[in-house]
């Protein structure tokens, strides 16, 4: 049979949840062959349809609705897992501030555009933009992934938890990122991958450490407690499946995306 093409983000979240099912540790209704690339790639290629299985930000995901559709696992959100803003001392105000972010199909400047406006938006990869904000090319960063744990090397500091932020507004847990299936490959496909996520993902939550060397060989930061930090921030219970409240918080965040008109309208359904 032909190989599935799966795109991942080289995290350790991801590597993680995918580890199982890409190493023929848990059955899967097709084989599947990894594509990993930073998250805002996996965006700008879900614009065009190019990848049938792909993690995305749900900014991105809010854009492709009629194309793809949301598996209930293997997916990032939860409480305390927001995108941090960050620079080298405590700002008045963001207007006309020039604000590194990783993208603009990311949850994170989605977000901040929910948050705040008359900012300029500087489009660089995630892994660059502690460096060039230490640097004074930028006034702020908007930061994910890795970053949380080690901004302060940098001599940074915290100005906004976009996550807390989002939970004092909604009480609901922040959807940063999912799984997407096109919505081409038909129902029965699309659920029999579903499963295969959740039971790799269970694999790996009974198998931690012979995920390690995997996780090694694709993260930005190789120190293991930040390795274990960053599985332990953004694997959670909406990872295994992301339930009623999880559905919720995501129909909630395009809602509101919507009215400001930073995403298009769309009916089509939000989970296979």
């Amino acid at each position: 049979m032909e190989a599935l093409e799966l795109g991942y983000s080289p995290c350790p979240n991801d590597t993680f949840i995918f580890y199982a099912l890409t190493h023929g540790k848990v059955p899967s209704p097709l084989p599947v062959r990894p594509v990993l690339e930073d998250v805002e790639t996996l965006n700008l290629w879900a614009l065009e349809g190019r990848l049938p299985l792909t993690k995305l930000s749900y900014a991105a995901y809010g854009r492709v609705r009629d194309r793809y559709v949301a598996l209930r696992s293997g997916g990032a959100m939860g409480r305390g897992v927001g995108p941090l803003l960050v620079a080298k001392a405590p700002l008045k105000t963001l207007e006309g501030a020039r604000v590194a972010i990783p993208g603009r199909n990311t949850t994170a400047f989605l977000l901040l555009s929910l948050y705040a406006q008359g900012f300029q938006p500087v489009e660089v990869r995630y892994d660059r933009i502690l460096p060039l904000v230490a640097a004074g090319e930028v006034e702020a960063g908007l930061i994910i992934h890795e970053s949380r744990f080690t901004y302060s090397q940098y001599g940074l500091v915290k100005l906004l938890d976009l996550g807390e932020w989002w939970e004092g507004e909604t009480g609901l847990p922040l959807p940063l990122g999912a799984i997407l299936a096109r919505r081409d490959l038909g129902e029965d496909l699309i659920r029999a991958l579903d499963r295969a996520v959740r039971e790799s993902l269970e694999y790996a939550l009974a198998h931690p450490e012979e995920t390690l060397p995997y996780l090694k060989a694709h993260a930005q930061e190789l120190a293991e407690e930040v390795i274990w930090a960053h599985v332990r921030t953004y694997v959670n219970a909406y990872s295994l499946d992301v339930g009623e409240e999880g559905a919720e918080a995501v129909a909630r965040l395009f809602a509101l995306a919507e009215a400001r008109g930073l995403l298009p309208p769309s009916e089509a359904p939000l989970f296979g």
